[in-house]
């Protein structure tokens, strides 16, 4: 592993799309690992094809030893709980992510209204960038959580035709094909990838059916002109699960309630749709300029055959990003400046929500005109051979219009429009202990805008009628810690805290359906916390073989400062202790097999810390072959051996009194068995 830019281009040397280190060329991935070992600060990259040696469905499975990530099922859907650092905390399943930017392709999908949850499948995605906190700051990316980059298959990375096929319990199935290629002068490449699956679901009233297709085309108009296209288009229903006690759970994890059924809550992506492209003009040996351009539109209907309240929302934006970049010697030392500028401009959104029975409308709420700006200015100065200087500064300028246009209710307070500007400063330095050793610490400030879908959600009670008062959330945090690798381990330690002002937190209405929640600004809060994550060689046979030990431990201390009903109470939503790990056998010739494990900690249910879902630990085990030469493999996965009942996520509720009688939890599946195979042609 690489120590900052100095020793990276030391000992790399461009050649159009392939790296070189020591004669030996390095994927894409490998590339990615050099590019963000000058990020002062926890970051990681997770490879697609490593997920893919079991069950690949969503981000549960790409995030599973990702520590400081809790990334776990609501239900069996693409709608999981996603949480670094506690952003989003208090996020439940069935709507858009909250409190984490996401990207494809350094390419915005993150808008006003948070992230289509619908779009993060993983099929056709080469690798994953996880850059917590400030560390995702080279995209204009703020948000207390940081930023997750998904990046795209080229014709480059996977050429030809590749299929691959999974089934497994609870009625899964999927399937992809896809195919690349690149042309015969090398200029232009294309990659598509077309998947479909189903899910009958573990608890009932969970089946889940989607298709979608991704697209990445490459052409190098001239040496110094390049641009690309990319395209994402699914389509998905799912039932939503029936959020249960732990009494519920405990008795029999994969039942529903009467009432989840008799209303009929379930979610229709009809075609969400991401457009976009990427030009990079190369200006001259030291500087470059990139210029994105990003249409999304995401449609969902939300509980279209209830009795109580169907929803149709309608959600369209335009993303505009432009960075310049400059390397360049500075009195003999290395300096690279990045000045990028970014806009989310939503175009049409708004929600219509309609009585169950006699299909009259009830609410009409509009969000256009919002919008999201960020001009950063960053620069990575080399000191001296071994320590850098990191720096940045970000203006943002945050607009919001949302506006109930109708309700046949009164509506109190009926529309709120404002504009924020804020600045987020980023200082840090980062050293080289050794040559693959690097120590590093920063100070920054996040700022996260509330949702526009938070001021007036779909809920049409007296309480839900009007356009609520919400303000951003900034945090002030402080970042120390430790990455480097051997020939026998890679692994990372980071300590942080951040000082939060008005966290945007939700909790569950009471009696609603699981998508019925309040958004608040809250009181001061702290979020603080350890990430530690270990990659160890524990034997090498004189065959080749291999036994590897994979751990990731993340502590948790999210609470309130002083509020005047919580005190210094935990907020509910995210376990304290979550530890993984895996142990498994490589054999040179492709087979490998591997037990693994994950702890959690108990999850307080409510803000009033009165109930809590209980501790649990599952294991599972991994077999498969990798044909060397990447022809064909054959996996099989095995998932909760115990059959566990567990509590994959909470639905936060304000206060139980210590009673367990509000379903709040979503459950964790049973046991499970998958198995799969992949061939090239």
């Amino acid at each position: 592993m690489a120590s900052g830019v100095a020793y990276a281009q030391e000992a790399t040397t461009q050649v159009e799309d392939t790296v070189v280190i020591k004669g030996k060329a390095l994927s894409t991935t490998e590339k990615a690992k050099v590019r963000l070992e000058n990020v002062t600060g926890n970051v990681s990259v997770v490879k697609n094809a490593d997920v893919e040696k079991g069950r690949s469905s969503t981000l549960e499975d790409v995030l599973a030893f990702e520590p400081g990530v809790f990334a776990q099922s609501t239900g069996g859907n693409d709608a999981i709980k996603i949480s670094i650092r506690g952003s989003g905390i208090a996020t439940a399943g069935g709507v858009f992510r909250e409190g984490t930017s996401f990207l494809f392709d350094g390419l915005a999908l993150t808008g006003s209204g948070g992230t289509p949850y619908e779009l993060l499948e993983m099929s056709g995605i080469d690798y994953t960038e996880v850059l917590r906190g400030a560390n995702a700051f080279q995209y204009g990316a703020l948000a207390l959580g940081g930023a997750l980059n998904l990046v795209t298959h080229s014709g480059r990375t996977s050429p030809g035709a590749y299929g691959r096929f999974e089934v497994g319990s609870f009625g899964w199935q999927k399937q992809q094909l896809s195919v690349g290629g690149v042309s015969e002068s090398g200029d232009n490449d294309y990659y598509v990838s077309v998947t479909n699956s189903e899910r009958r679901g573990y608890q009932k009233w969970t089946n889940v059916e989607a298709k979608g297709i991704v697209g990445n085309f490459g052409f190098r108009l001239t040496p110094q002109l390049e641009t690309r296209l990319y395209l994402r288009y699914r389509e998905e229903y799912h039932q939503n699960p029936a959020l249960l006690t732990i009494a519920q759970m405990k008795a029999d994890s994969s039942q529903t309630t009467p009432a989840t059924v008799s209303g009929r809550n379930d979610g229709t992506k009809p075609g969400s749709t991401f457009i976009g492209s990427k030009t990079t003009y190369t200006i001259d040996d030291i500087s470059k300029l990139e210029f994105g351009l990003v249409y999304h539109d995401y449609p969902q209907i939300l509980n279209i055959n209830s009795a109580a309240t169907p929803n149709f929302w309608t959600w369209r934006d335009i993303n505009a990003s432009l960075r310049y970049l400059r390397s360049e010697q500075l009195f003999g030392m290395q300096s690279e400046t990045a000045v990028s500028f970014t806009r989310t401009q939503a175009i049409n959104s708004s929600v219509k929500t309609y009585n169950g029975t006699t299909r009259a409308l009830k609410k009409y709420a509009t969000y256009d005109s919002s919008s999201d700006t960020v001009l950063a200015v960053g620069n990575e100065l080399q000191l001296n051979p071994r320590t850098w200087l990191s720096t940045g500064l970000s203006l943002v300028d945050v607009r919001r219009d949302v506006r109930t246009l109708y309700a046949d209710i009164p509506t109190g307070n009926a529309a709120t429009t404002y504009n924020h500007l804020d600045l987020a400063p980023r200082l840090g330095l980062r050293y080289e202990l050794a040559p693959k050793v690097v120590a590093f610490a920063n100070v920054s400030r996040s700022i996260d805008p509330p949702v526009t879908w938070g001021f007036t959600g779909s809920g049409t009670t007296s309480t839900q009628i009007g356009v609520k008062n919400l303000t951003e959330q900034k945090a002030n945090t402080v970042e120390i810690g430790v990455r480097g690798s051997n020939d026998t381990f890679s692994g990372s330690v980071a300590l942080y805290r951040s000082e939060v002002r008005n966290e945007l937190l939700t909790a569950q209405i009471p009696g609603g359906l699981p998508t019925d929640q309040e958004k608040r600004n809250a009181t001061p809060t702290v979020h603080q916390g350890l990430e530690a994550g270990l990659d160890a060689r524990l034997w090498k046979g004189k065959g080749g073989d291999n036994v590897v030990l994979r751990q990731a431990y993340t502590y948790n201390d999210f609470h309130y400062k002083n509020d005047p009903v919580y005190g210094a109470n935990e907020l509910p939503g995210l376990p304290k202790h979550v530890y993984t790990a895996e142990l498994q056998y490589q054999h040179p010739s492709g087979f490998y097999a591997g037990v693994n494990a994950r702890y959690s900690s108990k999850t307080w249910i409510d803000y009033a810390n009165s109930l809590a879902a209980p501790n649990y630990t599952i294991f599972g085990a991994k077999f498969g072959y990798d044909q060397p030469g990447g022809k064909w493999s054959l996996f099989l996965d095995l998932r909760n051996l115990t059959d566990k009942a567990y509590a994959s996520a909470i639905s936060p509720q304000y206060n139980l009194r210590g009673l367990d009688n509000t379903g709040a939890i979503y459950v964790g599946d049973g046991f499970g068995a998958f198995a799969g195979a992949s061939y090239r042609f």
